[in-house]
């Protein structure tokens, strides 16, 4: 089953593709996104297994083998310049497939990194994946960690349960090793109201790029990606625009 549903405006082959990792539970979050992008660049959403079309396949609750799937996944896809987009989990997921396709000599020209914390601070030290069912439910709405359109479908939210579960282990069982910074650009971002990624604590991003960094607040809770979708896409497609044009220029 593919790992990606890639799609682009009318027009010529993609000059680039930004690939873009889902935040826990979420099976199609970016579908739409292409119809907001520069035709040049095509919008490849990475479906994870135990989602969506992948529904029937066992979840992943480890990072290390989730990663090295994904680069030998999608390494043929690589044949243009490729950006990594993710929030949340998706975020943490990109972060370490960048460093993944750096060790087999390729890497995206820009890395957004949305709704998390830098991977080297301190660690949560819930462990909400090990909660019996009605306890993480509760949780994970506390936490603001599942968007409300899922809390208000309850049948859907169970069946969705496993894959839920098995992403939360991903990030809570996450050991950081440090290796030398990334040389592609990165952004980070966050809702001004998410208090699981204060915007205090973007900076702290800086120290993973010898390529330049950026960042930038939103308005919104945790899933700004969704109530500023058109504030964030434009912001995605001044910067995709602005390091392919300072990579390449005419």
């Amino acid at each position: 089953m593919s790992w990606t549903d890639c799609e682009q405006s009318e027009g010529p082959a993609p000059g680039s593709r930004l690939f873009c990792f889902p935040y826990a539970g979420a099976a199609s979050a970016y579908r739409s996104w292409h119809k907001e992008m520069p035709r040049a660049i095509q919008v490849c959403a990475v479906q994870l297994p135990g989602r969506g079309s992948r529904f029937a396949e066992p979840n992943f609750t480890c990072l290390r083998p989730l990663v090295e799937a994904l680069a030998e996944n999608l390494s043929p896809l690589a044949d243009v310049p490729f950006a990594f987009f993710g929030h949340s989990l998706g975020a943490l997921i990109a972060f370490e497939l960048a460093r993944e396709m750096r060790r087999h000599a390729r890497r995206p020209f820009h890395l957004f990194v949305s709704g998390l914390r830098a991977p080297q601070m301190p660690p949560d030290p819930c462990r909400l994946h090990k909660l019996p069912e009605a306890e993480f439910m509760h949780a994970l709405t506390g936490l603001n960690g599942i968007p409300d359109q899922l809390i208000a479908e309850p049948e859907f939210l169970k069946l969705m349960l496993p894959a839920l579960r098995a992403d939360f282990e991903i990030l809570e069982t996450y050991e950081y090793a440090a290796e030398p910074p990334l040389d592609c650009r990165i952004s980070a971002y966050t809702g001004r109201s998410d208090p699981r990624s204060p915007a205090q604590d973007l900076i702290f991003w800086e120290r993973h790029t010898c390529a330049g960094f950026s960042s930038r607040v939103f308005p919104g809770d945790h899933f700004y990606i969704e109530t500023a979708q058109r504030a964030l896409l434009s912001a995605i497609s001044v910067e995709l625009t602005r390091t392919l044009m300072e990579a390449h220029p005419q």
